[in-house]
Protein backbone atom coordinates (compact mmCIF):
# COMPACT_ATOMS: atom_id res chain seq x y z
CA UNK A 1 0.00 0.00 0.00
CA UNK A 2 1.11 3.42 -1.04
CA UNK A 3 2.32 5.93 2.36
CA UNK A 4 0.42 9.05 3.19
CA UNK A 5 3.16 10.59 2.17
CA UNK A 6 3.78 9.28 -1.11
CA UNK A 7 0.18 9.39 -2.08
CA UNK A 8 -0.86 12.07 -4.75
CA UNK A 9 -2.99 15.31 -3.28
CA UNK A 10 -6.53 15.64 -5.84
CA UNK A 11 -7.71 18.34 -6.68
CA UNK A 12 -11.39 18.24 -7.95
CA UNK A 13 -12.74 21.50 -9.83
CA UNK A 14 -16.16 21.56 -11.24
CA UNK A 15 -18.16 24.69 -12.62
CA UNK A 16 -22.19 24.40 -12.91
CA UNK A 17 -23.73 24.91 -16.35
CA UNK A 18 -20.65 24.93 -18.44
CA UNK A 19 -21.04 22.91 -21.78
CA UNK A 20 -18.93 20.72 -23.28
CA UNK A 21 -18.21 22.49 -26.05
CA UNK A 22 -16.43 25.22 -24.07
CA UNK A 23 -13.65 22.67 -23.98
CA UNK A 24 -9.70 22.74 -25.13
CA UNK A 25 -9.66 21.77 -28.77
CA UNK A 26 -13.01 21.87 -29.41
CA UNK A 27 -14.34 23.27 -32.67
CA UNK A 28 -17.26 25.36 -31.67
CA UNK A 29 -15.58 26.95 -28.38
CA UNK A 30 -16.18 30.59 -28.17
CA UNK A 31 -14.89 31.53 -25.02
CA UNK A 32 -11.40 32.05 -24.17
CA UNK A 33 -9.73 29.46 -21.53
CA UNK A 34 -6.14 29.78 -21.77
CA UNK A 35 -5.39 27.96 -18.25
CA UNK A 36 -7.61 24.89 -19.63
CA UNK A 37 -5.79 24.95 -22.98
CA UNK A 38 -2.21 24.85 -21.01
CA UNK A 39 -3.65 21.95 -18.58
CA UNK A 40 -5.05 20.69 -22.10
CA UNK A 41 -1.72 20.05 -22.88
CA UNK A 42 -0.18 18.60 -19.58
CA UNK A 43 -3.25 15.82 -19.68
CA UNK A 44 -6.01 13.77 -21.39
CA UNK A 45 -9.05 15.87 -22.70
CA UNK A 46 -11.57 13.32 -22.62
CA UNK A 47 -14.45 14.45 -25.62
CA UNK A 48 -17.50 12.03 -24.96
CA UNK A 49 -18.53 12.72 -21.27
CA UNK A 50 -21.84 13.52 -20.29
CA UNK A 51 -24.34 13.59 -17.34
CA UNK A 52 -26.44 10.92 -17.25
CA UNK A 53 -29.41 13.23 -15.59
CA UNK A 54 -28.47 17.00 -16.97
CA UNK A 55 -29.48 18.89 -13.98
CA UNK A 56 -27.79 19.76 -10.59
CA UNK A 57 -29.24 18.09 -7.94
CA UNK A 58 -29.04 14.23 -9.64
CA UNK A 59 -25.70 14.87 -11.30
CA UNK A 60 -23.85 16.07 -8.25
CA UNK A 61 -25.03 12.65 -6.91
CA UNK A 62 -23.67 10.92 -9.77
CA UNK A 63 -20.49 12.83 -8.59
CA UNK A 64 -19.58 12.19 -5.48
CA UNK A 65 -21.17 8.75 -5.36
CA UNK A 66 -20.29 7.14 -8.19
CA UNK A 67 -23.32 5.97 -9.52
CA UNK A 68 -26.25 6.26 -11.86
CA UNK A 69 -29.30 7.64 -11.22
CA UNK A 70 -30.73 4.35 -11.30
CA UNK A 71 -28.71 3.63 -8.33
CA UNK A 72 -28.59 6.91 -6.59
CA UNK A 73 -32.30 7.83 -6.34
CA UNK A 74 -32.97 10.68 -8.22
CA UNK A 75 -33.69 11.42 -11.71
CA UNK A 76 -36.29 14.19 -11.08
CA UNK A 77 -34.85 16.69 -9.28
CA UNK A 78 -35.41 16.28 -5.15
CA UNK A 79 -34.18 19.76 -3.27
CA UNK A 80 -35.11 17.77 0.13
CA UNK A 81 -34.11 14.82 -0.80
CA UNK A 82 -31.25 12.98 1.83
CA UNK A 83 -28.01 11.79 0.04
CA UNK A 84 -28.31 7.93 -0.69
CA UNK A 85 -26.99 5.25 1.14
CA UNK A 86 -23.81 4.63 -0.66
CA UNK A 87 -20.03 5.52 0.54
CA UNK A 88 -19.19 9.11 -0.95
CA UNK A 89 -15.66 9.96 -2.80
CA UNK A 90 -14.48 12.09 -0.10
CA UNK A 91 -15.68 9.58 2.70
CA UNK A 92 -13.78 6.82 1.06
CA UNK A 93 -10.35 8.89 0.43
CA UNK A 94 -10.79 9.83 4.12
CA UNK A 95 -11.19 6.26 5.38
CA UNK A 96 -7.60 6.10 3.63
CA UNK A 97 -5.91 8.64 4.81
CA UNK A 98 -6.98 11.87 3.18
CA UNK A 99 -7.72 15.37 4.51
CA UNK A 100 -10.86 16.57 2.88
CA UNK A 101 -11.79 19.78 1.73
CA UNK A 102 -14.91 21.64 -0.27
CA UNK A 103 -15.25 25.10 -1.45
CA UNK A 104 -18.86 25.98 -3.24
CA UNK A 105 -21.29 24.73 -4.29
CA UNK A 106 -22.59 21.19 -3.01
CA UNK A 107 -26.18 21.44 -3.64
CA UNK A 108 -26.69 18.59 -1.30
CA UNK A 109 -29.69 17.87 1.78
CA UNK A 110 -29.29 19.35 4.50
CA UNK A 111 -27.38 22.11 3.36
CA UNK A 112 -24.70 21.26 5.75
CA UNK A 113 -24.37 17.50 5.67
CA UNK A 114 -20.89 17.23 4.59
CA UNK A 115 -20.98 14.12 3.00
CA UNK A 116 -17.34 12.71 4.13
CA UNK A 117 -15.66 16.03 3.82
CA UNK A 118 -13.57 17.41 6.96
CA UNK A 119 -15.20 21.12 6.28
CA UNK A 120 -17.10 22.60 3.87
CA UNK A 121 -16.91 26.46 2.81
CA UNK A 122 -20.71 26.63 1.40
CA UNK A 123 -22.18 29.11 -1.26
CA UNK A 124 -25.14 28.05 -2.15
CA UNK A 125 -26.77 30.45 -4.32
CA UNK A 126 -28.58 32.07 -2.27
CA UNK A 127 -30.77 29.27 -0.44
CA UNK A 128 -30.16 30.26 2.87
CA UNK A 129 -33.79 30.44 2.79
CA UNK A 130 -34.08 26.10 3.48
CA UNK A 131 -32.59 27.39 7.32
CA UNK A 132 -28.59 26.84 6.61
CA UNK A 133 -25.60 29.10 7.14
CA UNK A 134 -24.30 30.12 4.48
CA UNK A 135 -20.72 30.65 4.31
CA UNK A 136 -20.31 33.08 1.12
CA UNK A 137 -23.06 35.43 2.52
CA UNK A 138 -21.37 35.77 5.62
CA UNK A 139 -18.43 36.43 3.79
CA UNK A 140 -20.13 39.19 2.04
CA UNK A 141 -21.54 40.38 5.07
CA UNK A 142 -18.22 40.83 6.59
CA UNK A 143 -17.07 42.64 3.85
CA UNK A 144 -19.47 45.51 4.48
CA UNK A 145 -22.55 43.91 1.88
CA UNK A 146 -25.02 42.22 4.48
CA UNK A 147 -27.88 40.75 1.80
CA UNK A 148 -26.68 42.16 -1.48
CA UNK A 149 -25.74 39.24 -3.59
CA UNK A 150 -28.91 39.51 -5.68
CA UNK A 151 -29.23 43.34 -6.19
CA UNK A 152 -28.59 42.89 -9.57
CA UNK A 153 -31.66 42.40 -10.13
CA UNK A 154 -30.66 38.88 -12.39
CA UNK A 155 -32.21 35.85 -12.34
CA UNK A 156 -30.88 32.51 -10.53
CA UNK A 157 -32.76 31.04 -13.94
CA UNK A 158 -33.13 33.59 -16.52
CA UNK A 159 -30.56 35.17 -19.33
CA UNK A 160 -30.94 38.68 -19.19
CA UNK A 161 -26.96 40.09 -18.60
CA UNK A 162 -25.36 42.74 -16.88
CA UNK A 163 -21.53 43.40 -14.52
CA UNK A 164 -21.45 42.18 -11.18
CA UNK A 165 -22.46 45.10 -9.18
CA UNK A 166 -20.32 44.36 -6.03
CA UNK A 167 -15.97 45.04 -6.11
CA UNK A 168 -14.66 41.97 -8.27
CA UNK A 169 -13.14 40.31 -5.49
CA UNK A 170 -16.47 39.27 -3.94
CA UNK A 171 -17.47 37.82 -6.49
CA UNK A 172 -18.42 34.67 -5.73
CA UNK A 173 -15.97 32.82 -8.09
CA UNK A 174 -13.15 35.26 -6.71
CA UNK A 175 -14.34 34.45 -3.31
CA UNK A 176 -14.26 30.18 -4.42
CA UNK A 177 -11.12 30.98 -5.82
CA UNK A 178 -9.21 32.58 -2.66
CA UNK A 179 -10.84 30.26 -0.16
CA UNK A 180 -9.71 26.97 -1.66
CA UNK A 181 -6.17 28.71 -2.33
CA UNK A 182 -6.36 29.49 1.54
CA UNK A 183 -7.46 25.51 2.29
CA UNK A 184 -4.27 24.51 0.40
CA UNK A 185 -2.29 26.16 2.64
CA UNK A 186 -3.99 25.51 5.71
CA UNK A 187 -3.28 21.30 4.91
CA UNK A 188 -1.74 18.99 7.23
CA UNK A 189 1.79 18.58 5.83
CA UNK A 190 2.09 14.69 6.72
CA UNK A 191 -1.15 13.88 4.84
CA UNK A 192 -2.87 13.63 1.16
CA UNK A 193 -5.22 15.97 0.70
CA UNK A 194 -8.41 15.63 -1.23
CA UNK A 195 -9.72 19.59 -2.44
CA UNK A 196 -13.26 19.93 -4.12
CA UNK A 197 -13.47 23.25 -5.51
CA UNK A 198 -17.31 23.50 -6.86
CA UNK A 199 -17.92 26.97 -8.81
CA UNK A 200 -21.28 27.99 -9.08
CA UNK A 201 -21.18 29.74 -12.28
CA UNK A 202 -22.00 29.98 -14.71
CA UNK A 203 -25.18 29.00 -14.01
CA UNK A 204 -27.48 32.48 -13.98
CA UNK A 205 -27.20 34.85 -13.13
CA UNK A 206 -25.68 35.89 -15.61
CA UNK A 207 -23.23 38.84 -14.14
CA UNK A 208 -19.36 38.21 -14.61
CA UNK A 209 -17.53 41.19 -13.68
CA UNK A 210 -16.90 44.12 -16.30
CA UNK A 211 -13.38 43.37 -16.86
CA UNK A 212 -14.09 39.67 -18.15
CA UNK A 213 -18.00 41.30 -20.21
CA UNK A 214 -15.78 43.46 -22.09
CA UNK A 215 -13.25 40.85 -22.92
CA UNK A 216 -16.31 39.59 -25.40
CA UNK A 217 -17.67 41.82 -28.42
CA UNK A 218 -21.02 41.55 -28.39
CA UNK A 219 -20.67 41.41 -32.49
CA UNK A 220 -17.82 38.79 -32.64
CA UNK A 221 -20.34 36.27 -30.72
CA UNK A 222 -20.98 32.74 -32.59
CA UNK A 223 -24.54 32.08 -33.89
CA UNK A 224 -26.83 28.84 -31.97
CA UNK A 225 -26.82 26.27 -34.65
CA UNK A 226 -30.85 25.08 -35.18
CA UNK A 227 -31.67 21.50 -36.77
CA UNK A 228 -33.65 21.11 -39.38
CA UNK A 229 -35.86 19.25 -37.06
CA UNK A 230 -36.83 22.00 -35.07
CA UNK A 231 -40.83 22.90 -36.34
CA UNK A 232 -44.09 22.95 -34.63
CA UNK A 233 -44.54 20.14 -33.82
CA UNK A 234 -41.89 19.62 -31.35
CA UNK A 235 -42.25 16.75 -28.43
CA UNK A 236 -43.92 18.27 -25.21
CA UNK A 237 -40.78 18.71 -23.17
CA UNK A 238 -39.20 20.89 -25.66
CA UNK A 239 -42.10 23.12 -26.24
CA UNK A 240 -42.46 23.32 -22.75
CA UNK A 241 -38.73 24.82 -22.80
CA UNK A 242 -39.52 27.09 -25.50
CA UNK A 243 -42.26 28.21 -23.72
CA UNK A 244 -39.98 29.16 -20.34
CA UNK A 245 -37.55 30.79 -21.83
CA UNK A 246 -38.78 32.33 -25.61
CA UNK A 247 -35.65 32.74 -28.09
CA UNK A 248 -35.23 36.54 -28.16
CA UNK A 249 -33.90 38.53 -31.14
CA UNK A 250 -30.47 38.50 -32.06
CA UNK A 251 -28.94 40.88 -29.53
CA UNK A 252 -30.58 38.69 -26.25
CA UNK A 253 -29.20 35.78 -27.43
CA UNK A 254 -25.58 37.32 -28.35
CA UNK A 255 -25.58 38.71 -24.71
CA UNK A 256 -26.52 35.67 -23.39
CA UNK A 257 -23.94 33.88 -24.65
CA UNK A 258 -21.70 36.74 -24.18
CA UNK A 259 -22.16 36.48 -20.43
CA UNK A 260 -21.99 32.83 -20.29
CA UNK A 261 -18.50 33.18 -21.78
CA UNK A 262 -17.35 36.02 -19.43
CA UNK A 263 -17.96 33.63 -16.34
CA UNK A 264 -15.92 31.02 -18.09
CA UNK A 265 -13.16 32.98 -18.70
CA UNK A 266 -13.37 34.65 -14.95
CA UNK A 267 -13.07 31.23 -13.67
CA UNK A 268 -10.41 30.14 -16.14
CA UNK A 269 -8.41 33.07 -14.58
CA UNK A 270 -8.97 32.38 -10.97
CA UNK A 271 -8.07 28.46 -11.44
CA UNK A 272 -4.21 30.57 -12.13
CA UNK A 273 -4.50 31.28 -8.25
CA UNK A 274 -5.23 27.74 -6.90
CA UNK A 275 -2.58 26.65 -9.20
CA UNK A 276 -0.15 28.90 -7.96
CA UNK A 277 -0.54 28.70 -4.52
CA UNK A 278 -0.39 24.92 -5.34
CA UNK A 279 3.36 25.61 -7.16
CA UNK A 280 4.80 27.60 -4.66
CA UNK A 281 3.15 25.44 -1.54
CA UNK A 282 5.42 22.84 -3.46
CA UNK A 283 2.72 20.55 -4.26
CA UNK A 284 1.60 21.01 -8.16
CA UNK A 285 3.95 17.95 -9.41
CA UNK A 286 2.13 15.72 -6.70
CA UNK A 287 -1.68 16.94 -7.43
CA UNK A 288 -4.01 15.28 -9.56
CA UNK A 289 -6.21 17.90 -11.11
CA UNK A 290 -10.02 17.06 -12.82
CA UNK A 291 -12.15 19.59 -13.93
CA UNK A 292 -15.41 19.10 -15.03
CA UNK A 293 -19.25 20.36 -15.01
CA UNK A 294 -22.56 18.51 -13.69
CA UNK A 295 -24.16 19.70 -17.02
CA UNK A 296 -24.21 22.33 -19.76
CA UNK A 297 -26.73 24.73 -21.26
CA UNK A 298 -28.38 24.76 -24.44
CA UNK A 299 -27.46 28.51 -24.84
CA UNK A 300 -30.36 28.55 -27.79
CA UNK A 301 -29.24 25.91 -29.85
CA UNK A 302 -31.72 24.67 -31.51
CA UNK A 303 -34.16 27.53 -30.20
CA UNK A 304 -33.51 25.79 -26.43
CA UNK A 305 -31.76 27.09 -23.33
CA UNK A 306 -30.58 25.22 -19.82
CA UNK A 307 -30.62 22.07 -19.12
CA UNK A 308 -32.55 18.84 -18.70
CA UNK A 309 -32.34 18.01 -22.57
CA UNK A 310 -29.99 14.96 -23.90
CA UNK A 311 -28.69 17.13 -26.87
CA UNK A 312 -24.90 17.76 -26.75
CA UNK A 313 -25.01 21.37 -25.95
CA UNK A 314 -27.36 19.96 -22.69
CA UNK A 315 -25.98 16.90 -21.67
CA UNK A 316 -22.30 16.34 -22.89
CA UNK A 317 -19.93 18.29 -20.15
CA UNK A 318 -16.03 18.84 -20.62
CA UNK A 319 -13.80 16.77 -18.54
CA UNK A 320 -10.08 17.37 -18.36
CA UNK A 321 -7.34 15.07 -15.83
CA UNK A 322 -4.01 15.96 -15.18
CA UNK A 323 -1.86 13.42 -13.50
CA UNK A 324 0.62 14.00 -11.50
CA UNK A 325 4.03 14.24 -12.80
CA UNK A 326 5.48 10.90 -14.18
CA UNK A 327 2.20 8.49 -14.28
CA UNK A 328 2.02 7.85 -17.27
CA UNK A 329 -1.65 6.27 -16.51
CA UNK A 330 -2.88 10.10 -18.14
CA UNK A 331 -1.57 10.97 -21.17
CA UNK A 332 -0.02 14.35 -21.79
CA UNK A 333 -1.74 16.35 -24.54
CA UNK A 334 -3.80 13.93 -25.10
CA UNK A 335 -7.58 13.01 -26.56
CA UNK A 336 -9.62 10.41 -25.57
CA UNK A 337 -12.88 9.60 -27.09
CA UNK A 338 -14.61 6.86 -24.64
CA UNK A 339 -17.86 6.87 -23.40
CA UNK A 340 -18.02 8.47 -19.48
CA UNK A 341 -20.25 9.84 -17.31
CA UNK A 342 -20.47 11.78 -13.90
CA UNK A 343 -20.26 8.07 -12.26
CA UNK A 344 -17.41 7.72 -13.44
CA UNK A 345 -15.31 10.69 -11.60
CA UNK A 346 -15.42 8.95 -8.28
CA UNK A 347 -13.73 5.42 -9.59
CA UNK A 348 -11.23 7.07 -11.87
CA UNK A 349 -9.99 9.53 -9.19
CA UNK A 350 -10.01 6.45 -6.20
CA UNK A 351 -7.54 4.07 -9.17
CA UNK A 352 -5.49 6.98 -9.99
CA UNK A 353 -4.64 7.37 -5.89
CA UNK A 354 -4.12 3.88 -5.10
CA UNK A 355 -7.72 3.39 -2.88
CA UNK A 356 -9.71 0.66 -3.37
CA UNK A 357 -13.36 1.67 -5.49
CA UNK A 358 -16.48 0.70 -3.24
CA UNK A 359 -18.73 -2.04 -4.89
CA UNK A 360 -21.63 0.36 -4.32
CA UNK A 361 -20.02 2.37 -7.56
CA UNK A 362 -21.39 1.11 -10.80
CA UNK A 363 -18.99 3.73 -12.72
CA UNK A 364 -15.95 2.87 -15.17
CA UNK A 365 -12.56 4.11 -14.65
CA UNK A 366 -11.62 6.64 -17.39
CA UNK A 367 -7.72 5.42 -16.87
CA UNK A 368 -8.51 1.62 -16.80
CA UNK A 369 -9.03 -0.96 -20.34
CA UNK A 370 -12.63 -1.37 -19.80
CA UNK A 371 -14.69 1.07 -22.18
CA UNK A 372 -18.68 0.85 -21.95
CA UNK A 373 -20.25 0.28 -25.47
CA UNK A 374 -23.48 2.79 -24.74
CA UNK A 375 -24.57 5.29 -21.61
CA UNK A 376 -27.70 5.82 -20.51
CA UNK A 377 -29.25 9.18 -19.53
CA UNK A 378 -32.55 9.91 -18.03
CA UNK A 379 -34.34 12.57 -16.81
CA UNK A 380 -37.70 13.23 -15.21
CA UNK A 381 -40.95 10.81 -14.95
CA UNK A 382 -43.79 12.99 -15.91
CA UNK A 383 -44.38 14.38 -19.27
CA UNK A 384 -41.66 16.20 -19.70
CA UNK A 385 -39.74 13.13 -19.49
CA UNK A 386 -36.62 12.16 -21.75
CA UNK A 387 -34.05 9.90 -21.88
CA UNK A 388 -31.14 8.84 -24.06
CA UNK A 389 -29.36 5.99 -25.08
CA UNK A 390 -25.66 6.55 -27.17
CA UNK A 391 -22.97 4.09 -28.25
CA UNK A 392 -19.50 5.02 -30.09
CA UNK A 393 -21.23 6.99 -32.79
CA UNK A 394 -25.32 7.34 -32.65
CA UNK A 395 -27.18 9.02 -30.21
CA UNK A 396 -30.95 7.78 -29.43
CA UNK A 397 -33.26 10.90 -27.83
CA UNK A 398 -36.47 9.51 -26.50
CA UNK A 399 -39.46 11.48 -25.01
CA UNK A 400 -42.75 9.43 -24.06
CA UNK A 401 -45.26 12.10 -24.84
CA UNK A 402 -46.34 11.22 -27.78
CA UNK A 403 -43.76 8.51 -28.21
CA UNK A 404 -41.21 10.48 -30.29
CA UNK A 405 -37.77 8.88 -31.24
CA UNK A 406 -34.84 10.88 -32.92
CA UNK A 407 -31.60 9.62 -34.16
CA UNK A 408 -27.99 11.80 -34.85
CA UNK A 409 -25.12 10.46 -36.35
CA UNK A 410 -22.45 12.62 -33.60
CA UNK A 411 -19.33 11.81 -36.07
CA UNK A 412 -20.88 12.98 -39.16
CA UNK A 413 -23.08 15.25 -37.82
CA UNK A 414 -22.05 16.42 -34.02
CA UNK A 415 -24.62 19.57 -33.96
CA UNK A 416 -27.61 17.14 -34.23
CA UNK A 417 -28.76 18.88 -37.36
CA UNK A 418 -30.43 16.23 -38.78
CA UNK A 419 -32.86 13.68 -36.86
CA UNK A 420 -32.10 10.66 -39.04
CA UNK A 421 -35.27 8.43 -37.28
CA UNK A 422 -37.17 8.10 -40.45
CA UNK A 423 -34.16 7.69 -42.87
CA UNK A 424 -34.67 4.09 -44.00
CA UNK A 425 -30.90 3.51 -43.84
CA UNK A 426 -30.60 3.91 -40.57
CA UNK A 427 -33.25 1.43 -39.69
CA UNK A 428 -30.89 -1.19 -38.09
CA UNK A 429 -28.95 1.48 -35.87
CA UNK A 430 -32.40 2.54 -34.71
CA UNK A 431 -34.06 -0.55 -33.82
CA UNK A 432 -30.59 -1.55 -31.99
CA UNK A 433 -30.61 1.70 -29.91
CA UNK A 434 -34.22 1.49 -29.28
CA UNK A 435 -33.49 -1.85 -27.91
CA UNK A 436 -30.77 -0.93 -25.79
CA UNK A 437 -33.14 2.23 -24.26
CA UNK A 438 -35.44 -0.76 -23.88
CA UNK A 439 -33.74 -2.54 -21.79
CA UNK A 440 -32.31 0.31 -19.59
CA UNK A 441 -36.09 1.25 -18.58
CA UNK A 442 -37.22 0.29 -15.23
CA UNK A 443 -39.79 1.46 -12.59
CA UNK A 444 -42.49 3.88 -13.74
CA UNK A 445 -40.97 3.59 -17.21
CA UNK A 446 -42.31 0.17 -17.85
CA UNK A 447 -46.10 1.98 -18.47
CA UNK A 448 -44.74 3.03 -21.61
CA UNK A 449 -44.42 -0.40 -22.88
CA UNK A 450 -46.98 -2.52 -24.84
CA UNK A 451 -45.30 -6.37 -25.51
CA UNK A 452 -42.15 -5.07 -25.29
CA UNK A 453 -42.48 -1.94 -27.72
CA UNK A 454 -42.62 1.59 -26.77
CA UNK A 455 -45.48 3.14 -26.85
CA UNK A 456 -45.49 6.40 -24.11
CA UNK A 457 -47.81 8.12 -23.08
CA UNK A 458 -50.45 11.05 -24.55
CA UNK A 459 -48.96 14.33 -25.42
CA UNK A 460 -50.69 16.28 -22.85
CA UNK A 461 -50.75 19.20 -25.35
CA UNK A 462 -50.27 22.83 -24.30
CA UNK A 463 -47.87 23.97 -22.06
CA UNK A 464 -48.64 25.65 -18.59
CA UNK A 465 -48.35 28.50 -17.22
CA UNK A 466 -46.10 31.21 -17.22
CA UNK A 467 -43.70 31.74 -14.49
CA UNK A 468 -44.92 34.19 -12.12
CA UNK A 469 -42.02 34.08 -10.33
CA UNK A 470 -39.40 35.45 -12.95
CA UNK A 471 -37.52 32.02 -13.29
CA UNK A 472 -36.93 31.93 -9.24
CA UNK A 473 -34.98 35.19 -9.26
CA UNK A 474 -33.96 36.59 -5.45
CA UNK A 475 -34.77 39.68 -3.98
CA UNK A 476 -32.87 41.23 -0.55
CA UNK A 477 -31.36 39.17 1.76
CA UNK A 478 -30.70 41.28 4.72
CA UNK A 479 -32.58 40.67 6.75
CA UNK A 480 -32.61 37.63 5.80
CA UNK A 481 -35.55 36.03 3.82
CA UNK A 482 -37.67 33.81 5.71
CA UNK A 483 -36.77 30.22 5.85
CA UNK A 484 -39.09 27.99 3.31
CA UNK A 485 -41.77 25.87 4.60
CA UNK A 486 -41.28 23.80 1.55
CA UNK A 487 -38.02 22.91 0.82
CA UNK A 488 -39.10 20.45 -2.06
CA UNK A 489 -40.39 22.83 -4.07
CA UNK A 490 -38.87 23.43 -7.43
CA UNK A 491 -38.64 27.22 -8.54
CA UNK A 492 -37.29 28.43 -11.81
CA UNK A 493 -37.94 25.51 -14.28
CA UNK A 494 -40.17 24.57 -16.54
CA UNK A 495 -43.95 23.80 -15.47
CA UNK A 496 -42.84 24.53 -11.94
CA UNK A 497 -43.46 27.48 -10.23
Amino acid sequence: MTSDRTRPNILLITADEWPGRIAPGDERNAARIPTLDYLARLGTTYTRAYSECPVCIPARRSLLTGTSPRVHGDRTFQPDADMPDAPTLPAVLRDHGYQCFAVGKLHVYPQRDRVGFDDVLLSEEGRSTLGATDDYEAFLADEGHPGRQFTHGMSNNDYQVRPWHLPEHTHPTSWAATEMARMIRRRDPKRPAFWYLSFQAPHPPLVPPAAFLDMYDRADIDAPIRGDWVDDRLPFALRQVMDQWPMGDERDVAEARRGVYALCTQIDYALRVVLGTLREEGVLDDTIIVFTSDHGDMLGDHDLWAKRLFYESSARIPMLIVGTDGDDRIGVGSIDSRLLGLQDVMPTILELAGVPVPATSDGTSAVGVERRSHLYGEFGESANATRMVTDDRHKLVYYPAGNRLQLFDLVEDPGELVDLSDVQEHADTLGALRALLISELYGTDLAWLEDGQLVGMPDPGGVGSVDRGLHGVRGLHWPPPPITAHPGRVVGAPGEH
